[in-house]
């Protein structure tokens, strides 16, 4: 090889670059497509933006934080974490979770991926079932957790029953259980009877149970949350999320509610100071405005009944959804549809099994937009 010239110093193009982790190399980051469209219907976010009035107090919020900002923020967030507790009793009908039992963090993927270090690792394995939400296997990833999966029920359901579910645990014996409910993508919701055999099984083996409900708020009527259950099972996690039925995506707070040994034992793998003064002035002044928020989540509960009825009006197989979007089948080629409607200026989904999209509630005007540009792409 040739001797590079005295005083010279290697491109970027020749210099060595660092090797990854095993893993990782190769891999993209997790992203959905974030184009600019009129009618944005492809990350289940809240179309309904702060109030006024809810913005206002966020700003005074905001603002009487930012004069301390020179400090660092409340370590364990007790004011916040109780005023969570107190909605979850009213909104769930359960005894107020003490804030000792209830856990904040930088959204709830935060939540999940504390969760994963406390109790997940090498040697240690994690189970979901298929189809799931696509970040469930990337937290695995980043914790050294081995990541297996069993199959949902058969389409357009995807059900989970007491038996799949027992059986996947006995086959797998993982030291940790993801459900969903209600699930992303499919937007099917849990029976209580399935999460009780869950957290029974697991017990044997000292096995931790998450249930994921993020979407919990947009359940229909009758459909109960696992939260009910925690009393009766000390390895029951429960996660939720602001980002949805608060409209906060945009501020990052997800929250989960167990026993307080849990708790504490995902406070040991939580990064100093991980949520700021400003997420926490801001959510607490969202709690504060829940009537309003959740006044918008009933809108959003009747908007997607209907669509859910339209779509299966025109023939398109339809999950049955207790959450703020619909999977439905096209019955055509899934890619062409999306890029047909995104031609219209309507961004949906590309997710869960071949041939079907997924499309997140918006407001009558967005939903409107996404109707008659699905009969132009997708004509029966």
């Amino acid at each position: 090889m040739e001797a590079m010239p005295e005083n010279s110093t290697p491109t970027t193009a020749t210099a060595a670059l660092p090797l990854p982790r095993d893993g990782i190399a190769g891999d993209a980051p997790y992203g959905a497509p974030q184009l600019e469209v009129e009618h944005a219907l492809n990350v289940n976010e809240n179309p309904y933006g702060p109030s006024p009035a809810l913005a206002e107090h966020i700003g005074r919020a905001a603002a009487e934080a930012a004069v301390g900002l020179n400090r660092y923020p409340d370590r364990e967030a007790l004011a916040l974490r109780a005023d969570l507790g107190q909605y979850l009793a009213a909104e769930s009908a359960i005894s107020a979770p003490a804030p000792e039992a209830v856990w904040a963090a930088n959204g709830s993927n935060e939540i999940m991926h504390q969760l994963l270090l406390a109790y997940g690792g090498p040697g240690r394995t994690a189970l979901g079932f298929t189809p799931h939400y696509s970040m469930y296997p990337e937290y695995a990833r980043d914790t050294y957790t081995t990541w297996v999966t069993a199959e949902r029920g058969a389409p357009p359901e995807f059900a989970l029953t007491v038996e799949a579910v027992t059986a996947a645990i006995a086959a797998h014996r993982p030291h940790i259980v993801v459900l969903t409910s209600p699930n992303n993508p499919t937007g099917t919701a849990l029976a209580l009877d399935v999460v009780d055999a869950a957290a029974t099984a697991l017990a044997e083996t000292r096995g931790l149970l998450v249930v994921d409900e993020a979407y919990g708020e947009f359940r229909r009527d009758g459909v109960p949350s696992a939260l009910t259950l925690l009393e009766k099972h000390p390895n029951l996690v429960v996660t939720r999320t602001m980002s949805k039925a608060f409209a906060l995506a945009g501020a990052r707070l997800g929250y989960l509610v167990a026993a307080p040994t849990i708790v504490d034992t995902v406070r040991v793998v939580r990064l100093p100071y991980h949520l700021s003064a400003i997420t926490q002035a801001v959510a607490r002044a969202a709690l504060a405005h829940r009537d309003e928020l959740l006044g918008k989540v009933a809108l959003l509960r009747a908007e997607r009944d209907a669509l859910a009825e339209h779509l299966s009006a025109r023939s398109h197989a339809v999950a049955p959804s207790d959450a703020n979007f619909i999977l439905f089948r096209t019955f055509a080629d899934r890619d062409a549809v999306f890029e047909a409607l995104l031609q219209r200026s309507v961004l949906v989904r590309a997710v869960g099994p071949t041939g079907w999209l997924r499309v997140s509630v918006g407001t009558p005007e967005n939903n409107a937009a996404f109707r008659t540009a699905l009969e132009e792409a997708d004509p029966r």
